[in-house]
């Protein structure tokens, strides 16, 4: 049995007149287009590492920050009692940072990821754990007036202050982030 013989001739009218625009194909080949890149920013990634390898040279001369100095940053707009509560650790802490053991660059690149991670958790108060500098040679702390530099120049750092000694004293910082 064939299948026209199961088929009326209206219905072979109708699917003739259905394909009637249909164009054999010369080749059965499916011609596979590699999928183009997602586009990168390449003027803001040069942008940002310029600023990075801005903040790693970092005269630290120009910062005089001894090992027991409390550091404090407030953005203009901040209000005073969020201040004061930041300074009393009043916020819950969102996330968490330890650059203890870290090199300049490896302390940069996770604190930058992490503020990120935690901006993007709507973490609004993270703790920051720099350490003293009491293993450092005897031009002082090294990362901690690094973290403050950082910090201070991060547009999603609203403000920062030493923690209380019971979250570090001043070998952490309670810093507070922009809400997304």
């Amino acid at each position: 049995m064939n299948a026209t013989d199961m088929l009326s001739d209206a219905e072979i009218a109708i699917f003739r007149d259905s394909v009637a625009d249909v164009k054999r194909l010369r080749s059965d080949k499916v011609q596979h287009r590699p999928s183009r890149p997602a586009p990168r920013a390449y003027q803001t990634r040069r942008d940002e590492a310029r600023v990075m390898e801005e903040i790693l040279t970092t005269d630290l001369d120009s910062y005089d920050i001894q090992p027991g100095d409390a550091l404090f940053f407030c953005r203009a707009g901040v209000r005073k009692t969020v201040m004061r509560k930041l300074k009393r650790g009043q916020y819950r802490i969102g996330a968490e940072l330890d650059l203890h053991g870290m090199n300049a660059r490896a302390a940069q690149t996770a604190l930058m990821q992490f503020i990120q991670q935690a901006k993007a958790a709507n973490a609004r108060c993270v703790r920051i754990v720099h350490g003293k500098g009491r293993r450092s040679s005897n031009r002082g702390p090294v990362i901690k007036p690094l973290v403050e530099c950082w910090l201070r120049r991060n547009k999603d750092v609203l403000a920062f202050c030493s923690a209380r000694p019971l979250d570090g004293g001043t070998g952490a910082v309670y810093a507070l982030l922009k809400s997304t």
